[in-house]
């Protein structure tokens, strides 16, 4: 095996030194010396010591006798990889344009390059509000569906923010779902269909239908005449939740009709081909036991399972082996995992236990329930958790913190590390593979070909000490040190 090549941090310009939690405002970038080498590696250790540090290794020419082998298998063949990302909300795009211009550029760059970051893939947009918004709006708050229009928040944060990101990355994917459909549309129920003016809870008028799925199709057009392009929507951001601050009821029963007689036909009348996943909302159903099977209970109607891709999840109940059971039911049907948060109630900062936990159960986890897509929540929020607003989640912090006081100084947190890890080798179209040979308590892992013939592999070692680990393609094979508690991303053709 050839040395070692090693730099420090590939995340270095307007991020926090790579040694401490701290946010402090780093020093300007070093010239590194370039990395050179059969295999590439990206290597998180939970205590900072390795921050998205870049290495390379090449192939052994000797003989493998490492017991420690994982052999891929690209003969046994799982889902299609779609992408990884955050969502980039209204308070995230507000921070973002409190920047420097240059900072954020360079933020976005090493976020979202293809070439010279890390290639995140995939993010989430609102539809009108969420609970992380700079006010409560809708895109058609006057009563009338020939009243829609972009409003204040799209046209001065997240548009901007969002051809930004589209020049760096042109080929990135956008979901949409809203968390409100417009006050007018509200009833308090469906049997009398009361009124129900509230931003908080109601349901979606039957009346109105057609409305609500033109309503998405004028969005959909709105943002691609500045040309963003949508991929998907999901009919309703947790439509179990009535409780968040802007919020609707939709049971699967309603979901089911309102994307069979109005979203679907909408879409296909105004020629695209904008992909709906049903559900977004948690494995458990909110426990609310008639909502059990969600997306299996709306695919049983055969016309409305020809227009619904999938199905998407989040994780604040329940367990992600969830994934695995609905693909049973429906292998014919995609799954994406499209919203998770850290916060003050599971030690949001605390990179030493999070990196371990998220690595395993969100980025790890997902895919190897058949997951085709991550995406975590807010990407950036400021060091007082914010912007939010009364009634929406005032204790998350974001996949990045930027400090309030200045708008420079950046902590990285655990959301940030997991989504590079999976997006800076795994690439949109690439295809989870099998593998075999070496398991162990603390080691887990998963393999890919992306869409160019290379392989992939992200591996987690949430173990307290260092493990050689020989990764073998049939044809190379090359090992290399995981350190504990570390994170370590490969690619190599």
């Amino acid at each position: 095996m050839k040395q070692l090549l090693m730099v420090t941090c590939f995340l270095s310009t307007i991020l926090i030194a790579c040694s401490s939690d701290k946010k402090v405002t780093p020093e300007p970038p070093e010239e590194k010396p370039e990395v050179k080498g059969d295999v590439t590696i990206y290597v998180t250790t939970n205590n900072r010591a390795y921050d998205f540090a870049k290495q390379a290794v090449d192939f052994n020419d000797k003989a493998n006798m490492s017991p420690t082998t994982i052999t891929l298998d690209p003969n046994t063949r799982y889902q299609t990889m779609d992408g990884f990302g955050a969502a980039i909300t209204g308070s995230t795009c507000y921070n973002l344009m409190q920047m420097a211009s240059a900072d954020r550029a360079q933020f976005l760059k090493e976020t979202f390059s293809e070439t010279e970051g890390m290639g995140q893939s995939y993010i989430r947009i609102a539809i009108g509000c969420s609970d992380f918004s700079l006010s409560e709006y809708t895109l058609c708050d006057e009563p009338g569906i020939e009243n829609f229009g972009l409003q204040e928040e799209e046209k001065t944060y997240i548009i901007p923010v969002l051809k930004e990101i589209l020049a760096i990355n042109p080929h990135i994917k956008i979901i949409g779902s809203p968390w409100t459909c417009p006050r007018w549309m509200k009833v308090s129920n469906l049997t009398d269909r009361q009124p129900y003016n509230s931003w908080t809870d109601g349901q979606l008028n039957p009346d109105y239908y057609q409305d609500y799925g033109l309503y998405f199709v004028k969005w959909i057009q709105a943002l691609a005449k500045e040309g963003i392009d949508i991929y998907a929507v999901t009919p309703q951001n947790e439509p179990l939740n009535r409780k968040n601050s802007a919020s609707l009821f939709m049971s699967w029963q309603e979901q089911q009709v309102f994307v069979k007689e109005s979203l679907g036909k909408q879409l296909k009348a105004a020629g695209l081909n904008t992909k709906i996943y049903v559900f977004d909302h948690n494995y458990n159903y909110d426990n609310i036991s008639d909502q059990n099977d969600y997306p299996i209970k709306i695919y049983e109607d055969e016309a409305t399972a020809n227009v619904v891709a999938g199905a998407a999840y989040h994780n604040y109940g329940g367990n992600k082996e969830e994934l695995a059971d609905i693909h049973q039911q429906r292998p014919d049907k995609e799954l994406i995992f499209t919203e998770t948060s850290i916060g003050t109630w599971n030690d949001g900062q605390n990179l030493s236990t999070r990196l371990m936990d998220d690595m395993q159960d969100v980025a790890l986890g997902t895919i190897n329930n058949w997951s085709r897509a991550v995406i975590v929540w807010n990407l950036m929020l400021d060091s007082e958790r914010g912007p939010n607003r009364d009634g929406g989640c005032q204790t998350c912090y974001g996949a990045v913190d930027i400090n309030k006081s200045n708008y420079k100084s950046i902590t990285r947190n655990s959301h940030y590390y997991i989504i590079g890890h999976l997006s800076a080798v795994v690439k949109p179209g690439a295809t989870r593979i099998g593998t075999k040979g070496y398991t162990a308590t603390g080691i887990t892992y998963t393999a890919f070909e992306n869409p160019d013939g290379s392989y992939a592999f992200v591996l987690l070692n949430n173990t307290g000490e260092s493990k050689k680990i020989t990764l073998s393609d049939g044809t190379h094979y090359f090992s290399y040190d995981v350190p504990a508690k570390a994170v370590a991303s490969y690619r190599w053709k």
